[in-house]
């Protein structure tokens, strides 16, 4: 395979987002808007191009973690293509007989996959259910959506030149008229969140709403958090927080940057109780959430990550203040979101077709 090599005229600017998932609740209000704005249409029914996942689990699709791509030494290195029942989702429901058919009591609710057979993955399968034992039980969640890499493997490995990196704010968008549907592209993403289109025959992925982006409105995902956890902006807006978060003060990690691409949707890592030792006395020694699993995901600066919270926590709770920590509490909402303030409603709705369009200015 070919050597990577940096992209020509490289982006302007980068627009990155940062989840502070010490605030995330799961409540999927990210994943329901985005799935309400985008993938509405046919062959979209098992899209989701914004998950929450529990962690630890096998996430969605399953056991994406071992299906590979992305880049070794620097070289590109195409994985497995994520199958329909690893997606899962897409499923039909007996709604007739449960509603209409006066059996409401008799039978509940089925899924049932496109090929009439019970489903055995899907989105949030294992939600809620994490890993430990009581009393030392642990999870959290985890949004995910495309990470508008700085090197996405996804465009390398494009044998038709439909994915490009845009050059005014670094999205990762694709021309779905040029798309042939190889599907090399979902081979290649490492945290697989490309789908196919089985209907059109063309692959999509999340495009960070940039017609909102355009207009000067966060991207749906972020606007429809009721925790105010999702921050969006250009990295390099040193007045603003993606840069502070992930710049200064180095709290915000990417997800599994061993990967290659150099992702830019960063991560605050989720602190934990204390673990509990047998007579139930605190183990001040130990956090609830293994620190090798959250190196696992986010890196070896994780711990100073974290360390870096608990010493802000504590100046503030002797009296002190923190920058960080107000910055993260989001007195204001209108702080997460940089210059992408603007009130959807008073945008004038775009051309009939635009917003189902992941075609943007090159």
């Amino acid at each position: 395979m070919s050597d990577r090599s940096d992209i020509p005229n490289g982006p302007k600017r980068q627009v990155a987002m940062v989840f502070d998932l010490n605030k995330c609740m799961g409540c999927q209000s990210c994943s329901v808007a985005c799935k309400r704005l985008w993938t509405r249409g046919e062959g979209e029914e098992h899209q989701w191009w914004c998950s929450v996942n529990t962690q630890p689990g096998r996430g969605v699709p399953r056991d994406w973690e071992q299906m590979g791509g992305g880049y070794r030494d620097g070289r590109l290195v195409l994985g497995s293509k994520p199958t329909l029942e690893e997606f899962g989702g897409g499923w039909s429901f007996n709604q007739q007989e449960v509603f209409f058919r006066g059996r409401g009591q008799a039978a509940p609710l089925r899924p049932r996959t496109a090929e009439g057979t019970p489903p055995t993955w899907g989105p949030n399968w294992d939600e809620d259910q994490g890993a430990g034992e009581f009393p030392n039980s642990y999870y959290f969640y985890l949004p995910r959506i495309c990470n508008h890499c700085t090197h996405p493997a996804c465009v390398e490995a494009c044998p038709s030149g439909a994915m490009y990196k845009r050059r005014a704010d670094g999205l990762v968008l694709r021309d779905e008229d040029r798309c042939q549907g190889s599907q090399d592209c979902m081979r290649a993403c490492p945290y697989k969140k490309i789908y196919f289109n089985h209907v059109r025959g063309v692959a999509q992925h999340c495009n960070l709403c940039f017609p909102r982006l355009e207009e000067g409105v966060a991207p749906v995902c972020a606007r429809n958090c009721p925790g105010r956890l999702a921050f969006v902006g250009y990295l390099d807006d040193e007045d603003g927080p993606i840069h502070k978060l992930v710049n200064v003060w180095r709290v915000a990690l990417p997800l599994h940057a061993e990967y290659g691409t150099e992702p830019n949707v960063f991560y605050v890592p989720p602190l934990s109780p204390y673990r509990l030792n047998e007579d139930r006395s605190i183990d001040t020694g130990n956090m609830r959430i293994p620190l090798e699993y959250l190196e696992s995901l986010f890196g070896p600066d994780v711990g100073r990550a974290l360390e870096t919270l608990r010493s802000e926590i504590h100046a503030v709770r002797a009296g002190g203040r923190s920058e960080l920590l107000d910055t993260l509490i989001v007195y204001a909402w209108k702080s997460l979101f940089g210059p992408f303030t603007r009130e959807p409603a008073t945008v004038t709705p775009p051309p009939t077709g635009l917003a189902a369009s992941q075609e943007g200015t090159r």
